[in-house]
């Protein structure tokens, strides 16, 4: 393992597309959401733990949820576990850890990671990551993880690439484009040059601070000015200054989408981002009648094309439903039709306004 190498695991959403399972205090990255006995963020943590020095290993989260990193990851060192004091997207959380590691390592290269992604084949993941290390280890260079996709999915972000490698399976990035609608999806797959934005990406610490100071240069004054407190007591009292004043921005949208020296690897990993019940209901085995069932008590007759998930001590009976997905929890049952589950956000702002805040 090379000592240079990091990898921040981002932590801090809220999975809301996931309710009822995924709460406020308890969201998805936390959750066994495919009934393995693991969460995401552990087979996360898992996959790098093998690439990565451990000590290299940081999560950015939520400071109300250090506690649950904590229980969930007991090896990692606690000191590197990171609390966000707000919410702010993923550019901030980057410029944070960024800020961070070069006080610690200014030959850092780093990692960054979602901590509630599918990766099924952890051999070619590693394979690529050790690539792309090596690509950015060389050249000032932003590498990100395009995925080969299978089908005309709505709900992924694209990346253009050029047909001809600047380097072993590495592409120069034409352009980005955020969730297409199902035309354009279809034409981008059959035009042979689109990957899926799998949202990992890879780079030297030093040049994606520069790339800070260039196309966000107000987030990049904000921390460049409270740098020194960086690892040391008063970091905590900085960031409570620092972001305030960050803009609520993606990294895609703030660095990735302007950069000239973006290139890809197309990969093949067995990847899904994990962002719907749809996604698990095609990560989960299925029974002859096309049932995804997550759960050690559930009957289904007559149904087809279910996606269910239930407690393991509650006997779940389900009949003659088709393309539905049911929910339970201890507090909020969710029966919704499959084709329906891009709009569970709205059903969960219809729960907020009609009764409070108590089953978010």
């Amino acid at each position: 393992m090379n000592k240079h190498h990091y990898v921040v695991i981002m932590a801090g959403g809220i999975g809301s597309r996931f309710w009822p399972m995924s709460r406020q205090d308890y969201p998805k990255q936390f959750l066994d959401i495919l009934n393995t006995g693991r969460t995401l963020i552990q087979w996360t943590f898992d996959r790098f733990s093998t690439l990565i020095p451990l000590e290299n290993i940081y999560v950015v989260t939520s400071q109300e949820y250090v506690g649950i990193v904590k229980e969930q990851l007991p090896h990692l060192p606690a000191a590197n576990i990171l609390g966000e004091p707000s919410r702010k997207n993923t550019a901030p959380c980057i410029a944070y850890i960024s800020f961070k590691l070069m006080q610690l390592d200014p030959k850092a290269s780093l990692i960054v990671a979602p901590a509630d992604h599918l990766i099924l084949d952890k051999t070619a993941f590693t394979k690529v990551c050790l690539e792309a290390l090596s690509f950015v280890g060389k050249h000032n260079a932003f590498i990100t993880l395009g995925i080969k996709p299978t089908y005309p999915n709505t709900g992924y972000g694209y990346i253009q690439y050029e047909q001809h490698s600047v380097s072993d399976n590495v592409y120069k990035v034409k352009t980005f484009t955020e969730k297409p609608n199902l035309e354009l999806a279809k034409t981008f797959l059959a035009s042979g040059d689109f990957l899926w934005n799998a949202g990992i990406f890879v780079w030297q610490v030093k040049n994606v601070i520069q790339a800070f100071e260039k196309y966000l240069p107000e987030m990049y004054d904000v921390f460049a000015a409270d740098k020194d407190k960086f690892n040391t007591p008063t970091e905590k009292e900085a960031l409570q200054a620092i972001y305030p004043l960050c803009t609520n921005i993606s990294i895609d949208f703030g660095i990735m989408e302007k950069a000239d020296n973006v290139y890809v690897i197309p990969s093949s990993f067995g990847w899904s981002d994990l962002g719907t019940w749809n996604s698990a209901y095609e990560n989960l085995e299925k029974d002859y009648l096309e049932n995804a069932v997550a759960g050690d008590n559930v009957i289904v007759i007559d149904a087809t094309r279910c996606m269910v998930h239930a407690p393991n001590d509650k006997l779940v009976l389900l009949q003659g439903l088709d393309s539905v997905i049911v929910v339970d929890t201890p507090d909020v049952l969710l029966i919704c039709k499959r084709e329906k589950e891009q709009e569970i956000k709205e059903y969960v702002a219809e729960v907020k306004r009609n009764k409070g805040d108590q089953y978010l």
